[in-house]
């Protein structure tokens, strides 16, 4: 199966242009499962099933920002129960509609999590991030329990070495908790940087953000995926036109019953 995600950056910028590079571009890659941030959905325009075209069932956010931006979930195979948690873990994360998506999608091999993870973006929130990060674990352990298969993909806004990453990555037990999740960039790219949020991007609007690694898929250890192959997409700007301030990640997944 084909996993991809991307910060979509709403429809900011000459988004007819990038509208064109983004629908092309991603019906060219064909994933299967799609988790999108800064989706533009309202009630008279869907971002996500106009870039994706038919063929996809299609979860959202249900709490949005004012102008219809949050976060979805696509996916070829039929959805199940689609449920969300609400990342607001204190009075600093207000303003920012932060939320965990997650759908049972029934993939031919069999029922499979898929989450999309979206906390606070500001570089001085990672304390915020470290809380959200174990929101979204236990809401996501309640949901799978211990057999079904896990992705959980997205915008982390946070670098391998923050400490919200490595509680993920089980590299670091937080209020209690520690769970392990596969890094598949990491698992297949290892030593490489695999900027997703940088300077070099021309759409990038902080200058003070660094070349930073920020936009994740994770397999849940034990869910019996091995990462095949895990790529960056809309790297470079097509006709020049970048397609947006994030560049996308895309896994390719194999299950492998048996497999941690």
């Amino acid at each position: 199966m084909r996993v991809f995600t991307l910060n979509l950056w709403g429809r900011r910028g000459d988004w007819e242009r990038r509208r064109e590079v983004l629908r092309d571009g991603v019906r060219a890659l064909g994933p299967d499962l799609v988790t999108f941030q800064e989706a533009i959905v309202d009630g008279a325009y869907d971002q996500v099933v106009d870039l994706l075209g038919p063929g996809y069932e299609v979860a959202h956010q249900a709490e949005r920002e004012p102008d219809g931006q949050g976060i979805s979930i696509a996916s070829r195979w039929p959805l199940g129960a689609v449920r969300e948690a609400d990342l607001n873990v204190t009075p600093r994360t207000a303003g920012f509609a932060c939320r965990c998506l997650a759908a049972e999608v029934r993939t031919p091999d069999g029922p499979l999590l898929l989450v999309n993870h979206f906390p606070n973006w500001q570089p001085e929130l990672e304390y915020e991030r470290e809380l959200q990060a174990v929101v979204a674990a236990r809401f996501v352990e309640g949901l799978a329990g211990g057999d079904m298969p896990v992705v959980v993909s997205g915008d982390f806004d946070a670098a391998p070495e923050a400490a919200s990453m490595a509680f993920w990555t089980g590299r670091r037990s937080l209020d209690g908790m520690s769970v392990c999740y596969r890094d598949a960039w990491e698992q297949v790219n290892r030593g490489e940087p695999g900027y997703t949020y940088t300077p070099y991007n021309p759409l990038m609007e902080d200058e003070d953000w660094p070349p930073q690694r920020i936009d994740y898929i994770l397999v849940r250890r034990g869910s019996g995926l091995e990462v095949r192959g895990c790529t960056r997409a809309f790297v470079e700007p097509v006709g020049g036109i970048q397609a947006s301030d994030h560049y996308g990640l895309v896994a390719d997944l194999v299950p492998v019953p048996g497999r941690p």
